[in-house]
């Protein structure tokens, strides 16, 4: 996948901004939060995880989503989110 195709979705950003923020969350909490459906938010996180942006782990039927820590492509989307919010509090 191409950076285009990961930055090119409005709700994939905002997934990546809600978990860069918050750590970890489960599907229900992420469509919750930025108004978006169950279905669209799973295959959001799936092609993320394929990615290996994002990671999860599982209690039971309950999945946590949060960015991989050991990816270069998540340590530069979390420092590119960092600086962009740290410059938007400057304001």
């Amino acid at each position: 996948m191409e950076v285009e195709d990961v930055f090119c979705s409005r709700a994939r950003l905002k997934i990546l901004k809600v978990l860069n923020q918050l750590g970890e969350l489960n599907v229900s909490e992420i469509t919750r939060r930025l108004g978006i459906n169950y279905q669209t938010a799973t295959n959001h996180l799936k092609l993320l995880e394929v990615e290996k942006i994002l990671q999860h782990k599982s209690f039971g039927r309950i999945r946590l989503y949060r960015l991989n820590e050991s990816s270069p492509k998540a340590k530069a989307i979390e420092a590119l989110l960092n600086v962009w919010r740290d410059e938007e509090a400057k304001k």
